[in-house]
């Protein structure tokens, strides 16, 4: 009741009293009398304009007109004139430097760096390029990469090869050192805007200088000559790209689907992985994507080069090899099912070295291989693969599938001509837990079965080169095995090699498919503790596929499957969370299975082999 009354109450106290109500000019007088001095000096509010208000139909007065004499000036085009579309200002890269945005320094490779091509060349600066235009740019590459490695291995030596003349034994001591550094220089001269697309025409060189040392417990494991030390130094440049791509047409200007063309020394890979071809050959490849890069293909034919013994470098200096590679592959993204990429792949190998007899700088006979009747072999091989890589639901999949189909003209075994039928076959999928991901992995090498016949169904590739099941880090693919007793100079499997081929060289030797091949079950977890910082685990079993070949080269009636367990741990550490810096230190074993003890032996007679890897990584 108070709430209603309250309005009414307040309208009775304001109204004026009864008596005063017929008398304005008193009561206006009397509060004239009453109103403050400074109050009655103020000014009155001008009717016409109070801030943020305006009485309708009330227009200020406008100020006095200004005019301008100008004689001879030059009028202002209209806005007509310019274009609405864009306005003419300097390129982004000036732009930002001109604003203080950047400040180059030629040694910070990280931060905006002309020499990274980060901007253009100006072509005045270097008259002496063949260049026009302002849109090349120059990229240099500096890479030094430092390697440790001391290893435990079977190493075979007789009489008149070991370093002590009281002991027969067959296998002595195993214990090896290995230091390695490489220097890489890269350089490269690009034109079109490749922050946007594909370069229309690029000019690129890479040259790496490696200096290794080595020192084994016996002799004539490093030299043919039982006179010559266990220990090497030795150095080496290879020519590891030059080549001249042409980006010589384009689909779709909107997409950047393009065709190019590149000729020279140029790295290649197969396949995801690395399984088949992973290698810098010298060949001629078209490439390029359409469909809004949802299809990509391969054309390529390649004349591999020989390379150095000890460094595995191209060596430009030799004359090629008679082996000729000629790949074509097509990939298409969301095939079979949506983010899984699928790859068919054709690759032939033709060799005809048959007649040649190859020996390496350290006085080995490479080529051909001295096993069985010893003679040279020429070969034809087609491989059909597909290749997966992507994503099913919640796991990442990585698949190669393999056939390998020809024919080999002389059989080390029987002499005679055989066919080739082999099969490869590797998977790893893995599943990521925040910031874990956890890899199970399984690779199938066919074996030969039966050595005296036609057919030899024993897989190998061209050059593997795998990141597969902990790549170099574990003891398996990182260490070669040498096969003692069945023949000489020839290797189970070859460094950084997943396959067992029986091979004198991965990088100077030939296919061989007469071998015992290999089974491989996996498991694997890499952690990244922090985004500097990662650690890995690798679990690899691993068999022969078949023991027939190494049973009929080492005259035994029985070796068992098994090779063992190859365990494997890594730590990778990058300092500035950039790939300048990279430091990794691994290591890893392998617990001998009865199939390896069966074949090979130390010293000691010890059942454990081991390998540590520090390597230091440093990029500009």
């Amino acid at each position: 009741m108070s709430l209603l009354l309250l309005p009414v109450a307040l309208l009775v106290q304001s109204a004026p009293p009864p008596e005063e109500a017929g008398k304005p000019a008193e009561r206006q007088e009397q509060q004239e009398r009453e109103q403050p001095e400074w109050e009655q000096d103020v000014p009155p509010v001008d009717p016409g304009i109070i801030e943020g208000r305006e009485r309708p139909g009330f227009n200020e007065e406008l100020p006095e007109t200004i005019e301008q004499d100008n004689p001879g000036a030059v009028r202002a085009p209209p806005p007509e004139a310019f274009p609405k579309d864009q306005l003419p200002i300097p390129d982004r890269w000036r732009l930002i430097e001109s604003l203080g945005l950047v400040r180059e320094n030629l040694l910070d490779p990280y931060n905006q760096n002309t020499y990274k091509g980060d901007r253009p060349i100006e072509p005045d600066k270097v008259p002496w390029l063949p260049i026009t235009g302002d849109d090349w740019f120059f990229v240099a590459n500096l890479i030094s990469d430092t390697v440790y490695e001391p290893r435990t291995f079977p190493i075979p030596v007789g009489i008149q090869t070991t370093e002590d003349p009281d002991r027969l034994d067959v296998f002595g001591n195993d214990f090896s050192t290995v230091l390695s550094q490489t220097f890489i220089a890269g350089f490269a001269l690009l034109k079109g805007s490749t922050a946007y697309k594909p370069p229309s025409v690029e000019y690129r060189v890479t040259l790496a200088y490696n200096v290794n040392y080595v020192d084994v417990p016996e002799r004539r494991v490093l030299f043919v000559e039982p006179s010559r030390g266990s220990d090497r130094l030795d150095h080496f440049l290879g020519v590891q790209e030059a080549f001249v791509d042409y980006h010589f047409t384009q689909f779709d200007t909107s997409r950047f689907d393009f065709i190019s063309i590149r000729a020279g020394i140029q790295p290649f890979q197969s396949d995801f992985r690395g399984f088949l071809f992973n290698d810098q050959q010298l060949g001629v490849r078209l490439f390029g994507s359409r469909d809004n890069n949802r299809v990509q293909f391969n054309l390529g034919a390649f004349w591999r080069l020989e390379k150095d013994t000890n460094s595995g470098l191209n060596s430009i200096v030799r004359s090629p090899r008679d082996d000729l590679v000629f790949v074509a592959n097509l990939y298409r993204q969301d095939f079979l099912i949506p983010a899984l990429t699928s790859q068919f792949t054709v690759v032939y190998n033709r060799n005809r070295e048959g007649d040649d007899i190859e020996i390496d700088t350290n006085g080995f006979p490479v080529r051909p291989a001295l096993l069985g009747n010893l003679r040279g072999r020429d070969y034809d091989v087609v491989y059909l693969g597909y290749n997966a890589d992507g994503r099913v639901g919640r796991i990442n999949v990585t698949a190669s599938a393999y056939w390998a189909l020809g024919e080999n003209r002389d059989n080390f075994f029987t002499g005679r001509p055989s066919d080739i039928n082999a099969q490869f076959f590797a998977a790893e999928a893995s599943y990521d837990r925040d910031w874990m991901r956890f890899r199970l992995s399984g690779a199938y090498q066919s074996g030969d079965s039966d050595p005296f016949d036609d057919d030899e169904t024993g897989f190998d590739a061209i050059f593997e080169n795998p990141v597969f099941a902990g790549a170099d880090t574990s003891y398996w693919i990182r260490q070669t095995i040498p096969f003692a007793g069945g023949g000489r100079a020839v290797s189970v499997n070859g460094r950084n090699g997943l396959l067992n081929n029986l091979r004198s060289s991965k990088e100077q030797g030939q296919s061989n498919f007469n071998n015992p091949g290999l089974i491989l079950a996996g498991l694997g977890a890499d952690f990244d503790l922090t985004p500097e910082f990662r650690l890995s685990a690798n679990a690899n079993h691993l068999w022969f596929e078949d023991t027939a070949v190494v049973e009929t080269l080492r005259n035994e009636g029985s070796i068992p499957r098994e090779i063992g367990f190859d365990l494997s741990a890594a730590a990778i550490w990058r300092p500035k969370a950039t790939q300048n810096i990279v430091l990794r230190l691994s290591a890893a074993t392998l617990l001998a299975g009865d199939g390896f003890r069966d074949l090979f032996d130390n010293l000691g007679n010890q059942n454990e082999f081991y390998s540590v890897l520090a390597n230091v990584v440093l990029t500009y």
